[in-house]
């Protein structure tokens, strides 16, 4: 319906309606829904190219260095073909007789590693007395590196969602996995999600942990004699990541 031709034929059917008759039309109706989806799809597709934008704005607080002035960055996450809410870092400029960032605010999550990122990226300006060479502020790297690790986490937690899915632990309508002892609860057990607590319901319990992007470091499964290799072996099988095993338990 937001196709040039469609819209074309749609402007068309309502000239003629009007001049015709003065009686109720769900053209422009259609038109104004038209209007509302195309400019719906720019922003979308604004939001997934500009992943990573800058604004300013100016702090309100009389007191603020550098005359209040503040470097926003708006980050743009999508997971589960839905857009998140943006994440927002402010940076300002706090160092005398310098052109330093500092981060200022920010709305990321704790579990990022904001602060090692900004040491490594936003490094602060070298004193008079140190003999050291001065370390390059690189705005770029450390807008992508905060928004590889965003994305990264966002990833994580969607996956365990996957898993509790195809265990059929998200809804009472859900499916459980049929096998001889159910899996009773799949839940993160770390705030930056790469643990993932496993319960079955004869009393075991085990913790998987995954890599930065979802490959499967190591799993280990605990039992009333100790560690369980084989129930190990029943759930990953040979997979190497996280959504080979959602697969696996789909299948099962």
């Amino acid at each position: 319906m937001t196709s040039e031709s469609v819209r074309q034929v749609l402007q068309a059917g309502s000239t003629k309606r009007s001049a015709k008759t003065r009686g109720s039309s769900r053209l422009p109706e259609l038109l104004t829904r038209a209007d509302e989806q195309t400019a719906h799809k720019q922003q979308c597709l604004y939001r997934a190219c500009a992943s990573i934008t800058a604004f300013k704005v100016r702090d309100p607080d009389p007191n603020a260095v550098d005359g209040g002035n503040i470097l926003g960055l708006r980050f743009e996450v999508m997971s589960k073909a839905r857009f998140l809410r943006p994440y927002y870092v402010m940076l300002n400029r706090p160092y005398q007789s310098s052109r330093h960032l500092r981060v200022h605010r920010h709305t990321v999550p704790q579990c990022i590693p904001l602060s090692g990122l900004a040491a490594r990226h936003l490094p602060p300006p070298t004193a008079k007395d140190d003999y050291d060479i001065p370390r390059k502020q690189d705005l770029s790297s450390f807008g992508r590196a905060l928004r590889r690790e965003l994305v990264r986490y966002h990833n994580r937690t969607a996956v365990i969602g996957d898993l509790r899915s195809s265990a059929g632990l998200e809804s009472k309508k859900g499916k459980a996995a049929e096998t001889d002892v159910p899996i009773i609860d799949i839940s993160a057990a770390d705030a930056q999600a790469k643990q993932i607590r496993v319960e079955w319901s004869d009393g075991r319990s085990g913790r998987l942990i995954m890599g930065d992007d979802g490959d499967i470091l190591k799993m280990v499964v605990q039992g009333e004699n100790g560690q369980d290799r084989e129930a190990v072996r029943q759930l990953l099988g040979g997979s190497a990541r996280i959504e080979e095993v959602v697969k696996r338990i789909e299948g099962a």
